[in-house]
């Protein structure tokens, strides 16, 4: 997604314990906001942890919760296990729900932006139990905030979609280049 609109870009896992600091972050915080500080908090440190490894670097990490508007205290992000990845999407069936994605931008002189966009989805309502074990089966979305890929064979999941798309899919392009170009960034630079 970098690449296509002109980013050199060299990606690095930044090895962060999601779960424990999701348990780290959620700890006394208001439920309305859970998901956001959890998805900025996520973000940031990523971004972080690569940007110790990386000086001189301009580092950008990102990460996505989903929420139920309905019971706003209990993010949900990548499902734990098979039996986790099915009662997550069965509970989803027939609702919307929203993902907050975060990014933020580290360095390279201990500078920090973060950022957030929300997005939408609605899942179909005559999905049964064969078609969500199918799904959970390929494991295609088991490593995704909600259990699913949208992009992927996922997609089937859904009825509507609400938001900019580059958010659904974990990153929203058009606020990042909008950071960067405050950061003089400017396409064809060689940056």
């Amino acid at each position: 997604m970098l690449e296509s609109v002109g980013l050199k870009v060299r990606p690095e896992a930044p090895n962060v314990d999601e779960r424990l600091l999701e348990a780290q972050v959620v700890g006394g915080v208001g439920s309305a906001h859970r998901a956001e500080i959890v998805a900025r908090a996520l973000a940031l440190a990523k971004a972080r942890a690569v940007a110790v490894r990386t000086p001189g670097m301009l580092v950008l990490g990102a990460d996505q919760v989903g929420h139920d508007p309905a019971a706003p205290g209990r993010p949900f992000g990548k499902p734990s296990d098979p039996r986790d990845h099915l009662e997550q999407l069965r509970g989803l069936v027939g609702r919307p729900h929203e993902l907050v994605t975060a990014w933020a931008l580290v360095g390279p002189e201990e500078q920090e932006e973060v950022g957030v966009a929300r997005a939408t989805l609605w899942m179909r309502s005559d999905l049964g139990e064969a078609e969500l074990a199918a799904y959970v089966a390929t494991g295609e979305g088991s490593h995704c905030a909600g259990g699913y890929a949208v992009e992927g064979n996922g997609g089937f999941l859904f009825d509507r979609i609400d938001g900019d798309w580059n958010t659904v899919i974990g990153l929203p392009l058009f606020e990042l280049l909008g950071a960067l170009r405050r950061r003089g960034w400017r396409y064809g630079s060689g940056a």
